[in-house]
């Protein structure tokens, strides 16, 4: 957190904080660190906790309600880092103070001259795919998703074959609404799932929507992957690139405008979580003037070194379209994603959709029983840690050996950007393409409208070499760096 200190306002009983929690407990039956910090969210989001009111130590509130300290000390630990609380060395953990959003003229004078550059040119025969968003195929559990497609299909209904309903199988919709309360914060019923094949399919979906109820523009992030821009604007809808400054996007878009799409966990490319304020902003916008935030959370799950940041629909279920995927985290050919629709959107979507199902069943039945039993979770561990370490390595060779180089947006996910001196970003994709690496210049996802932004960059993608391959695909990099 930063800026002045918030006072405290008081303190808060761990009787009060007991009674809350048992409260979610018996609604929702989550994991007990899970229930806290949804008991905690929930206090602070009605008003029982106002800002500024000092919460009981993580010992004394362990022994009100009889937990392990370590329990309460990290569902302590995710709300601040998800911005419901904040803490101090000798202040103890405060509910986070809710800050005024700044004004537009405050804002345009925290920016930054764009320094615009041409598209990358093909790779020729590239040795090394370092592209961002490509996972490491090498990694999917074949062993593991085997054995639960065995399970799946032994278990299924014979219905289960069949056509089926639009909204997928109710046994994915099921398991992906519990492991999205647990993983990411993200309320929503199995009825109010969608299952669809891929993210920009959920925006296909999403956008027919909006044309639909007349909407005419989204609001963007001034640097996303292209192919959205495209989808978006396909469908009808004008694309409006969102400033961009020191502290990431400001997601509040122009007056009129029907929608935004965001990468509140982890913008791409830039790698920045979407700040507390602007978070706030953003939903307070879609609340008062009955606009629509499409969240992003394709790689959310890959938090590397800090608490997991969580999505930003549980700010406003009723406001916020979430779209998720196994394409990160599994493999992009399995097609599977998900939508959380605010209830009131729900049918249109699913009319939107079409009236049968387009995922493939035997997939949907898989990954039910695969989140399930509990192998997803331990899959997404094993992968973030690869992940991770090889964060660790590309941090590493570039003190070594091109410290004049930055690496920005560390803190997750499967790519990180470098920043480039002015003007040699095309040079070094050059270069990069004649050492056998395909890469990405970080001009290749700015909207052409883009009003400000980002200086040249390399934007690299860990994700796709596997294991093998990873050393010499980062040792090619070096040479072209330093």
């Amino acid at each position: 957190m930063t800026g002045e200190p918030l006072r405290a306002r008081g303190t808060t009983s761990p009787a009060r904080l007991r009674q809350a929690f048992e409260g979610e407990a018996v609604r929702a039956g989550r994991g007990v660190r899970r229930t806290l910090a949804a008991a905690v969210r929930e206090a602070v989001r009605g008003g029982r906790l106002a800002p500024g009111t000092r919460l009981p130590s993580s010992r004394r509130l362990a022994a009100e309600l009889g937990l392990a300290r370590n329990t309460v000390a990290d569902a302590y630990g995710d709300l601040v880092a998800e911005g419901w609380l904040t803490a101090r060395r000798g202040s103890g953990t405060l509910v986070a103070d809710r800050p005024d959003r700044p004004d537009r003229a405050d804002r345009a004078a925290d920016t930054r001259p764009i320094v615009s550059r041409p598209a990358d040119g093909p790779s020729r025969a590239p040795r090394h795919d370092l592209i961002p968003g490509n996972p490491d195929l090498s990694a999917f559990p074949r062993t593991a998703w085997l054995a639960a497609t065995r399970r799946a299909l032994a278990a299924a209904p014979d219905d289960a074959l069949g056509y089926g309903d639009p909204r997928g199988r109710p046994e994915l919709r099921a398991a992906l609404a519990d492991h999205l309360a647990r993983a990411r914060g993200v309320y929503v019923s199995p009825e109010h799932v969608l299952i669809c094949a891929g993210v920009s399919h959920g925006l296909r979906i999403v956008s027919r929507v909006l044309t639909g109820r007349g909407a005419r523009s989204v609001a963007v992030e001034s640097y996303r992957l292209d192919r959205q821009y495209g989808l978006l604007e396909a469908a009808g809808l004008k694309t409006l690139p969102l400033p961009l400054d020191t502290h990431g996007t400001d997601p509040v878009p122009p007056v009129g405008t029907d929608a935004v799409l965001l990468t509140p966990a982890h913008q791409f490319p830039a790698g920045t979580a979407l700040r507390r304020d602007r978070r706030t902003a953003v939903v307070d916008w879609a609340g008062r003037t009955g606009g629509l935030v499409l969240e992003d959370d394709h790689d959310g799950e890959f938090r590397f070194g800090h608490r997991s940041v969580g999505a930003l629909q549980a700010l406003a279920p009723d406001r916020v379209v979430y779209l998720g995927t196994a394409g990160q985290t599994l493999a992009p050919g399995l097609r599977l994603a998900w939508m959380a629709l605010p209830p009131a959107l729900a049918e249109e979507a699913v009319a939107a959709k079409g009236r049968i199902d387009s995922s493939e069943v035997v997939s949907q039945l898989t990954m039910a029983e695969f989140i399930a039993s509990g192998a997803y979770s331990r899959h997404v561990r094993a992968v973030r840690r690869r992940y991770r370490d090889r964060r660790d390595s590309l941090v590493t060779a570039l003190a070594r050996h091109a410290p004049q180089v930055r690496a920005l947006g560390t803190a997750g996910g499967m790519h990180t950007v470098l920043g480039l001196p002015p003007g040699t970003e095309q040079l070094v994709v050059e270069s990069a393409t004649r050492q056998g690496l395909r890469v990405a210049g970080l001009s290749r996802y700015r909207h052409e409208r883009a009003p400000n932004g980002m200086t040249d960059a390399l934007v690299v993608g860990y994700g796709a070499p596997s294991d093998a391959q990873w050393p010499q695909a980062l040792s090619a990099l070096m040479r072209i760096l330093s």
